[in-house]
This record gives structure tokens, C-alpha cells and sequence, in this order.
């Protein structure tokens, strides 16, 4: 009983074996293994195309994009240069009403001619203003009226390196050389009833001279400054190129600096000579643009040294530090750590001793 029933047991086991044997020896066949190593092969093949198109794909779209942006740009450079004229500006004063610095998008751009009576104080005053609208910013034709609304915010912030980078400009040069023997200077800001600048305002001159500030009935007054930039510029006093810039910042009265304020000249101290000292500040008091009362001035030298001196002046004349007449000089200057140490001037220039570029020519 016992040896039937493991017979029976066996038999059935066998049988149970038989099917599992056969799926065994058809995947072991040779022809199985090679379809399923194809069927591999080709899918790792697709994946591989796949991986290898899609960058260059890309990569022809964004070429053709650069190309696009290039040539926009080359469109855009030639327009502006096409751009980058400025009529002749001689002529008579256009007189424009200036609309507030928030409402300059929306200004009208029409202008009227009227004849403005010029204040025979100052060379900069014995010239016709020219007050300019200012029209839409968007406008980036290198107009008057697009430099000075491009120019104003920089000035109304006293972003003076902003302002040496724009003065620099090619188009500002330009305008700036259009005005030279007009008698005219461009204006935008603040205007009386009588179409004179009067508030705040910003003025270009000839010489690439710039003024920012106060104004009232036509001439500078109140607080303001004053810019000239010497752009490849070389006049006697400047024949080496020793000064870059010349300022002035602080009160002012028919357009002149009356007041207290404050000198400076950009100085490249690499062009100044051994034991030679330039001015870079002179602050104190100023009447009709001539030094007065007590003086404080800095000078610096070739290696960049600072040092600091003491003069008193009335209206352009300094006092003397010591009697040096016999030798035909005066000690104006005083060093301010050693007073044994003065800066001396030659006799005959001890008056009208002052912002020379803001008087008149004669003085």
C-alpha cells in the first residue's frame, strides 16, 4: 500500500515536471536568444538617435536666434548712426514752455520764437537762452531736446560720474560745439510768465559747459553748479593737458557765484611736473565770481600728495602773507601746517584773483 501510493505520488511529480522541462528548452533554443538580443540592440539603437538629435535640433534653433539678434543689432547701430546729427543750432532764441519732469513723456513738441533780454554780467549771461521742450523719451533721435531730457535726471541727482560719461559723448560735444559764437544756450526746466528760466533748470552751454540750479527772471540764482569739461582742449594755461574738469558748486546771484561755495579741478596728476602744485579746491566765500574773505585751498602733486592752505582776499585781492614787492611777488598762500611755507603769485596778477571762466573776458 505504502509502495503504490509513492508509485502513484511519483508518477504525478513526473507529470508535473514534464511541461516546466519543455518551457525551459524553448527558451534555451538558439534562434529565441538572437531575436531577443536584436529586439535589445535595436531599442538601444533608437534611444541613442533620440539622445543625439534633440541637442542639435536645439542647438539650430539657437544659432538661429543668435543670427537674428546679431543682425538686429547691426540694423539697430547703423540707424542710430544715421541718428547721431545735430542741426546748426545758430540762430535765433526758440523760447519753449517746459512741462514738469513727471508730465516730459507727454510734452508738446511745438515751439514759439520770442526775444529774451541777455544780463551783461557774466560771459556765460551775455548769450540768449534757448529753452527746449522736452519731448517723447521714447524719441531716440540725438536731438537738443532728446540730450537734455536724457541729461536732466543725472543732473537733478548730482550723479557727477553719471555726468562725465554723458558730457564725453560724442552728441554732446557736438551740440555743445553747434553753440560756439551763437549767443545762444539750451534750457530746460522752470520758465516765468515771460518764457525766462526761473526755478529749477538745467542750462548747455558752449566750451561743453553745463549749469544745474537756481534760476531766476533768465539768470542763474540761488544754489547751483556749474560744470566745464576740457575735451581735447588745450589753451595756454592748460597746454599740457594738466586739468581735465573745472566746477563750481554753491550760491549764486546775477548769475554769478555769490557766496559761499566751493572750486575743483579734475587734475591729471600724471602730468604734473616735479615740485609743481595744481589747485584742486578752493572753498570759502565768492562776490560776482571773485574770491572773498577767508580762502581754503588744496593742492595736490605728482605722487598725489594733498596739502592745505590759507588765504583771505576781498573781491579778487588777497592779503599778504608776507612783503615780497621788492622782487615783484606776493605770498597769498599759506600752508596751513607750516606757515613758513607760502605759495607766492606774481605781483601784477594780485587782483581779479577768481573763477576767471564765469567772468567777462575784459576782466
Amino acid at each position: 500500500m505504502n509502495l503504490m501510493e509513492r508509485k502513484h505520488n511519483t508518477e504525478k511529480e513526473e507529470y508535473k515536471e514534464k511541461p516546466q522541462g519543455k518551457r525551459e528548452s524553448l527558451l534555451q533554443k538558439p534562434f529565441m536568444t538572437t531575436v531577443l538580443l536584436g529586439i535589445i540592440v535595436l531599442l538601444l539603437i533608437c534611444i541613442i538617435a533620440l539622445a543625439v538629435s534633440l541637442p542639435r535640433r536645439g542647438g539650430s534653433v539657437q544659432t538661429d536666434a543668435d543670427s537674428g539678434s546679431q543682425q538686429d543689432i547691426a540694423d539697430y547701430v547703423k540707424e542710430q548712426q544715421k541718428n547721431d546729427y545735430v542741426p546748426d543750432t545758430s540762430g535765433e532764441a526758440i523760447i519753449v514752455a517746459p512741462q514738469p519732469l513727471e508730465d516730459r513723456t507727454e510734452a508738446d513738441s511745438q515751439s514759439r520764437e520770442e526775444d529774451t533780454t541777455s544780463v551783461p554780467k557774466a560771459e556765460d549771461s551775455d548769450k540768449t537762452a534757448v529753452v527746449v521742450d522736452v519731448e517723447d523719451e521714447n524719441d531716440v533721435s540725438y536731438s537738443k531736446e532728446f540730450i537734455l531730457n536724457e541729461a536732466l535726471p543725472y543732473f537733478a541727482d548730482n550723479n557727477q560720474a553719471a555726468i562725465w560719461d554723458l558730457a564725453h559723448l560724442r552728441r554732446y560735444v557736438k551740440l555743445s560745439e553747434g553753440l560756439k559764437d551763437t549767443g545762444n544756450y539750451y534750457y530746460t526746466g522752470d520758465v516765468n510768465g515771460s518764457g525766462r528760466p526761473d526755478g529749477k533748470g538745467l542750462a548747455i552751454y558752449e566750451d561743453n559747459s553745463y549749469y544745474y540750479g537756481d534760476w531766476s527772471n533768465g539768470v542763474r540764482s540761488g544754489n547751483g553748479t556749474w560744470f566745464r569739461f576740457y575735451i581735447n582742449e588745450k589753451s595756454k594755461r592748460n597746454a599740457m593737458g594738466k586739468y581735465m574738469s573745472h566746477s563750481y558748486a554753491g550760491a549764486w546771484a546775477d548769475d554769478l557765484p555769490n557766496g559761499q561755495g566751493a572750486e575743483h579741478y579734475d587734475v591729471d596728476i600724471a602730468k604734473i611736473g616735479g615740485g609743481e602744485r595744481l589747485f584742486q579746491n578752493v572753498v570759502g566765500g565768492f562776490v560776482n565770481g571773485l574770491y572773498d574773505g577767508e580762502m581754503f585751498g588744496y593742492t595736490v602733486d605728482r605722487i598725489g600728495n594733498i596739502e592745505e592752505w590759507d588765504g583771505v582776499a576781498e573781491e579778487g585781492k588777497f592779503t599778504l602773507w608776507r612783503d615780497m614787492s621788492s622782487i615783484g611777488e606776493c605770498s597769498v598762500w599759506r600752508n596751513k601746517e607750516d606757515h613758513e611755507l607760502c605759495l607766492d603769485i606774481d605781483k601784477s596778477e594780485n587782483k581779479g584773483q577768481g573763477i576767471q571762466e564765469l567772468l567777462k573776458k575784459e576782466q
